[in-house]
């Protein structure tokens, strides 16, 4: 790896943890110090059009619960933050109303920032070149699937997706012309539960 960053993946696991992530700039900073690597908190304040002390103080919470972490910086003098593992996970499938109040919160920030970002991006579209305008954009399908199909299809997809895990961390492995992408994937039930479905808790054939 050029970047030093571990190759794992942190899990959230209890309510606590859950909202110390659930802050919209200590989610920019994580995603910021993931795809460019170690920067001190001016950096990521420049980066992030916010203030040196705002930054400084999420970045020791995010060290706080294990987030992030300081590393050698190259003078000496002040101490970079690198993030400690290249993803972060939870699970929605808890019953106790702590944890389903924590993923709540959590999942409404995640989708605040990827609206903000898709906003981001659309202004600046038209400078973007023709072949960058053609390969982005947005779409949607609707599908009639069970509970199951819907796992196994996401499970396809970040199947897709990990393909090109090695190039995160390994700048040669990037061909020409390639740039950063971020592929947001959202699956949202429409409609209500199926009928027995509920008192089940499986899917009917």
């Amino acid at each position: 790896m050029t970047d030093g960053m571990p190759e794992r993946s942190i899990k959230l696991t209890d309510p606590r943890s859950l909202r110390a992530y659930a802050h919209p700039l200590r989610m920019r900073l994580i995603g910021l110090l993931r795809s460019d690597g170690p920067m001190t908190a001016t950096q990521a304040a420049t980066r992030l059009d916010d203030n040196v002390p705002n930054c400084s103080f999420h970045l020791r919470q995010l060290a706080r619960y294990g987030f992030a972490e300081r590393v050698p910086g190259a003078d000496g003098r002040e101490r970079p933050w690198r993030a400690t593992a290249r993803s972060t996970s939870w699970d929605d499938d808890s019953d106790d109303p702590a944890m389903k109040a924590a993923t709540d919160q959590l999942n409404s920030v995640l989708l605040a920032l990827f609206v903000q970002r898709a906003q981001d991006y659309l202004a600046v579209r038209s400078d973007e070149p023709v072949e960058w305008r053609a390969a982005a954009g947005f779409g949607d399908a609707m599908l009639h699937v069970t509970a199951t199909e819907l796992r196994e299809l996401t499970e396809e997809i970040d199947a897709l997706l990990a393909r090109y895990d090695d190039r995160a961390g390994d700048p040669t492995r990037r061909p020409v012309g390639s740039r950063p992408v971020q592929i947001i994937q959202m699956a949202v039930p429409r409609g209500p539960v199926p009928l027995g479905d509920e008192q089940a808790g499986t899917d009917r054939d």
